[in-house]
């Protein structure tokens, strides 16, 4: 039997519009320059990226634009609503999204990453706010990503009210604590894709937010999440490039992995080996 490579054996994710190859998805703030994000996106193998339009200087101090360092011939740019508070706010921050990606030669490319924060100290999503710009941008044609909280119910209502994929937080952003409320997350999963809760088995649920180590992303890969979404716990990493790899990785071991059927948890133990037939005196 001929061997086959991890990336053969995870298939692409459809989301809206797009159909990317890698399941992780990363950011482009927060490092220390252009060339090594460049170096930690190539590593990461991500080919869909998040630029924050309002938040994310384009332009940096040396007059280098944050759109010319990436490579648009090989990503795709997911923009998002980061640093809104209002969903009037993120609503015209959309827009201007759209608008970036039409100039980049992208017509008709409406998707983005909605975020309506509560506030400055936690960046916890606003649960009203977000269902309400979701509401309004769905109306106008976008391909809505929402980031939510790790609330179950909400995350029916963001899918009923028609965005293309929820995102629940593993954890406050930027915190690096993983995936702290596992169980609330298999919750979320089982209500959106499960057809007996009027889920459906292709729709997209990323974990988004408090990714610290790559063993953050398996384990919510292996709770069955479609894809993982993170930046800090790269860019902020002592050695980012290496970091990036390490998290590419660990989304296709923990999306293998989940999908291969471990064995159960038993309470004593399991001989490796059977006891008949050993040879006397071992």
């Amino acid at each position: 039997m001929a061997s086959v490579t991890a990336t053969e054996l995870v298939p692409a994710l459809s989301i809206g519009p797009f159909t990317l190859r890698s399941r992780l998805i990363v950011g482009t703030g927060k490092y220390a320059d252009f060339a090594t994000m460049r170096r930690a996106l190539d590593a990461s193998g991500a080919d869909a990226v998040t630029v924050a339009v309002r938040r994310e200087r384009l332009v940096n101090a040396e007059g280098k634009s944050l759109l010319e360092e990436l490579p648009l011939d090989r990503l795709t740019i997911l923009p998002n609503t980061a640093g809104c508070f209002t969903a009037a706010d993120a609503v015209r921050v959309a827009r201007l999204g759209r608008d970036l990606l039409e100039q980049l030669g992208n017509p008709g490319a409406s998707w983005v990453k909605l975020e309506v924060l509560g506030d400055k100290k936690t960046l916890l999503p606003d649960p009203v706010g977000t269902l309400e710009a979701c509401k309004e941008l769905v109306a106008d044609g976008f391909s809505v990503l929402c980031y939510s909280s790790d609330d179950p119910i909400m995350a029916v209502r963001l899918r009923d009210a028609g965005a293309t994929s929820v995102m629940p937080a593993g954890s406050p952003i930027g915190s690096g604590r993983g995936t702290a409320n596992p169980a609330a997350i298999r919750i979320i999963l089982e209500l959106l894709k499960d057809p007996a809760h009027g889920g459906s088995a292709d729709y997209p649920v990323i974990v988004d937010a408090g990714v610290g180590t790559p063993s953050d992303i398996t384990i919510a890969m292996e709770l069955g999440a479609d894809g993982v979404l993170l930046n800090t716990g790269i860019a902020h990493a002592k050695d980012p490039v290496a970091m990036a790899h390490a998290m590419r990785m660990a989304c296709e071991s923990g999306y293998i992995g989940a999908r291969a059927g471990r064995i159960p948890r038993k309470l004593y133990a399991t001989a490796s080996s059977p006891w008949e037939g050993t040879i006397a005196g071992e």
